[in-house]
């Protein structure tokens, strides 16, 4: 049967213990032996009466702190094995079909990195948390109004940095959907470039002129991810509009045909390079697309190569490319050169005044009459 706890003053004062009066009246009661043994045995009593709630509060608090301790460390050691085995399953596939399509390891490393410490700071936040409201409930201490304080004090810090929320949700998501890693080429509205680092509320990217952006995560509305799965390289080519049309094919045929069989294109194409037909045709030139699916990243050199092969081929078969300011100049030199005299007016009889036509049309003048006397 438990014993009700009873504080050590009210067990003196039941106990009727009282300090003897001092001889004087007038200064402190000097306690007598008897009084002493007195406060003693009372104090002895209430410790007897309530050691063994003592006991029973520490060994129940002593029991919520080991238990939290071991679960808190049984699901962390289960979330880095979870992470590692991920890392596993991606790394057995690396070399097959599959692989050109999967992150880097600097990729895979910092994305496992960040799920981890998000999952161990969640887990443990909520372990340590419930363990610390445990232990307050053994004193018996009332949580509701602690609980209605916690509530508040997080309502107002939620409001007061929403955007800090906002980043972190929203980095959050972004690595767990895995929408890009390091070393991806994103567009992501407010900067474009090259993902150096990715953090639970900014991402850093590097611009193709060498700046770092730094992304905040709750900015981000849309992301064009331009390093996943494949890319395309598109090349337009513009000739004259009376050039051979087989002619030209044929010189892009043999361009894609040897480029497809050197190193490292043959790596970065991922499929035959296509001459897909004319693109448009103008009155005096016509476009020819070249197109090939290339691995993600690459699409920019692949084509700057292809360009440069074309001209070189085109050079060799004699095939002007035309297009831009370069067909109009070519327009220009074809006009024949206005003739000089076609701004001079021809010669008319009416331009010397003693030619008949001129005085034919002199007008006549009438003689006035004479009216002096």
């Amino acid at each position: 049967m438990e014993v009700p706890a009873v504080s050590l003053p009210v067990a003196l004062l039941a106990a009727g213990a009282s300090p003897s009066p001092s001889p004087s009246g007038s200064g402190p009661a000097v306690p007598s032996l008897q009084d002493a043994q007195q406060s003693a045995t009372n104090a002895a009593s209430w410790v007897e009466q309530n050691w063994s709630t003592w006991l029973a509060m520490g060994l129940q608090i002593v029991l919520i702190i080991v238990i939290a301790v071991a679960l808190r460390a049984v699901v962390r050691r289960a979330i880095t094995k979870l992470i590692e085995r991920m890392n596993r399953t991606v790394q057995a596939v690396d070399h097959t079909a599959l692989g050109g399509l999967l992150v880097n390891n600097e990729r895979r490393r910092q994305r496992s990195a960040a799920i981890g410490s998000v999952l161990r700071s969640v887990a443990s936040f909520v372990i340590l948390g419930t363990a610390a409201l445990m232990v307050l409930s053994t004193f018996k201490i009332n949580l509701a109004p602690l609980l209605a304080s916690a509530g508040v004090a997080g309502v107002a810090i939620g409001f007061g940095a929403r955007n800090l929320v906002t980043d972190f949700l929203s980095g959050v998501f972004m690595i767990l959907e895995d929408q890009y890693g390091v070393g991806d080429t994103i567009d992501a509205g407010v900067a474009v470039g090259e993902v150096v680092e990715v953090g639970l509320r900014v991402t850093k990217l590097r611009g193709a002129n060498g700046e770092i952006w730094y992304v905040r995560n709750g900015e981000v509305k849309r992301i064009g991810n331009l390093s996943q799965g494949w890319a395309t390289a598109n090349v337009d080519v513009t000739v004259r509009s009376d050039e051979d049309l087989d002619k030209v094919k044929s010189v892009l045929d043999e361009v894609a045909e040897k480029m497809a069989k050197e190193e490292p294109w043959n790596e970065l194409l991922w499929s035959p390079i296509e001459v897909l037909g004319l693109d448009s045709v103008l009155i005096d030139s016509m476009v020819i697309r070249v197109s090939a699916k290339t691995m993600p990243g690459k699409s920019v050199n692949v084509e700057r190569e292809l360009r440069w092969r074309v001209k070189r081929a085109f050079d060799r078969a004699s095939i002007p490319i035309v297009g831009g300011a370069t067909a109009l100049e070519d327009a220009e030199e074809a006009a024949p050169a206005p003739d000089p005299s076609a701004t001079m007016a021809a010669p008319s009889a009416y331009a010397s005044p003693t030619s008949p036509q001129s005085l034919a049309t002199t007008p006549i003048v009438t003689p006035k009459p004479n009216t002096t006397k």
